[in-house]
């Protein structure tokens, strides 16, 4: 990483300056984007960029080994309001659903508050159905890791999706089955 990249992002957030960079996307292809620059965040050993897209009227992350800044920054810009507080969970949950192969939609039989108690926002996002039951929308690089995150809820839940993932969970059950007999 360049420390000089860094240090014109930086600069332009501070300065609340519009940015306009190249950017290589994860499918590598090359596109220019022009944003309002909010913060620098580091996650899992990289430095992204959390910014509103001005072409998107929408809030992006981008990963900064990847952008080329061009200069000059453009005109001054008010800073609008994040969409979530907490700036790392919004960039860590979208950095980390943007890179998983396996994607589930979970319905847990527990309150929402507990469920969100028990994960990161790396693992996911928690929605509220009703008092006692909520849906975990999670991923993961493979459906062993998302057996894992769903055993380590501690609580009933039931998968309907990816079928890769349901096949997993039947070939579990039957084998912790067979190991209590």
């Amino acid at each position: 990483m360049a420390p000089d990249v860094l240090t014109a992002l930086a600069a332009a957030c501070r300065a609340h300056e519009r940015l306009r960079f190249d950017y290589t996307t994860h499918a590598g292809d090359a596109v220019r984007r022009e944003v309002e620059p909010y913060r620098l965040v580091t996650w899992g050993r990289r430095w992204y960029l959390l910014a509103f897209d001005l072409d998107r009227a929408d809030w992006r992350t981008f990963r900064v080994d990847r952008l080329t800044p061009r200069v000059p920054t453009g005109p001054r810009f008010t800073p609008r309001d994040l969409p979530d507080g907490d700036v790392a969970d919004y960039v860590s949950g979208r950095v980390s659903a943007a890179a998983w192969r396996y994607r589930a939609r979970v319905t847990v039989h527990a309150p929402a508050e507990v469920v969100a108690d028990r994960i990161s926002a790396a693992v996911g996002t928690v929605e509220a159905v009703d008092a006692g039951t909520c849906v975990l929308h999670t991923g993961a690089d493979t459906v062993e890791t998302l057996a894992v995150h769903l055993g380590l809820l501690n609580v009933d839940f039931v998968v309907t999706e990816p079928p890769e993932l349901v096949a997993h969970l039947r070939t579990l059950a039957a084998r912790y089955a067979a190991a209590t007999s």
